[in-house]
């Protein structure tokens, strides 16, 4: 995957030499349960900062995760069915989408040298965002977005997505995906067992995932996923 994202990473600093100084660029990346896009947007953030800067230079690319706009547990337990809610966090409908598009739309303001723009992460200690977490700055000119449903084609979430210039999917087959995903769950110790595993990828994640490949907007890059040993069945 490395390989790729050094590719993709060229593509992007090459792109930003063709739009105005005063704009960014910005990137989804998306893909269904276990697809690899954190790992693929990290790495190219990464080499973007390392090939478009030079010693003590400040970073051009800067990376955001769409779980800092998870609901937070006291708003999941304010919802008619809490249990639900809870049991089904990671849907869509238990994500902030509204302040997602507002975020996005920000980032599409003329660059200015003294504002700075702030996202939430997920603070995986408390299980709930953290706000403010990530500084966007003025030599910040690439934004990648990482996240599920980075464009959805649904409201509110495809406000935001229409606004990306570049939107990745990484592709990889529901069944692949699965299976990597009940690894995953016992070697992170989200599950207790290989049973409640299979339950988590098999009702809450995998439905997530087909949810996506339902209602996506068009990708302008598709993204062959590749594999990843740690997370094979064997």
């Amino acid at each position: 995957m490395d390989a790729i994202a050094a590719e993709l990473a060229e593509f992007l600093v090459q792109r930003l030499q063709t739009i105005p100084a005063s704009s960014r660029l910005l990137v989804g990346v998306s893909g269904i349960p276990a697809s690899g896009k954190s790992s693929l947007a990290e790495l190219v953030v990464g080499h973007v900062n390392m090939i478009s800067g030079g010693e003590g230079s400040e970073e051009t690319a800067a990376l955001v995760g769409l779980d800092g706009w998870h609901l937070t547990r006291a708003q999941l337990d304010a919802f008619p069915d809490p249990k639900l809610a809870h049991d089904r966090r990671g849907a869509h409908w238990t994500f902030d989408g509204d302040a997602y598009v507002e975020f996005v739309k920000s980032l599409r303001q003329p660059l200015s040298e003294s504002s700075v723009i702030t996202a939430p992460s997920f603070d995986h200690a408390l299980k709930d965002p953290s706000p403010h977490a990530v500084s966007i700055r003025s030599h910040h000119r690439i934004v990648v977005i990482e996240g599920l449903y980075t464009f959805l084609s649904i409201d509110p979430w495809s406000h935001a997505g229409e606004l990306l210039d570049e939107r990745w999917l990484v592709d990889i087959s529901v069944d692949e995906a699965t299976k990597r995903l009940v690894k995953r769950h016992v070697i992170s110790g989200v599950a207790k067992d290989m049973d409640e595993a299979v339950w988590r990828a098999c009702n809450n994640d995998m439905p997530n995932g087909q949810f996506i490949i339902d209602h996506i907007l068009e990708p302008t890059r598709r993204i062959a996923s590749i594999d990843d040993p740690v997370f094979t069945v064997q």
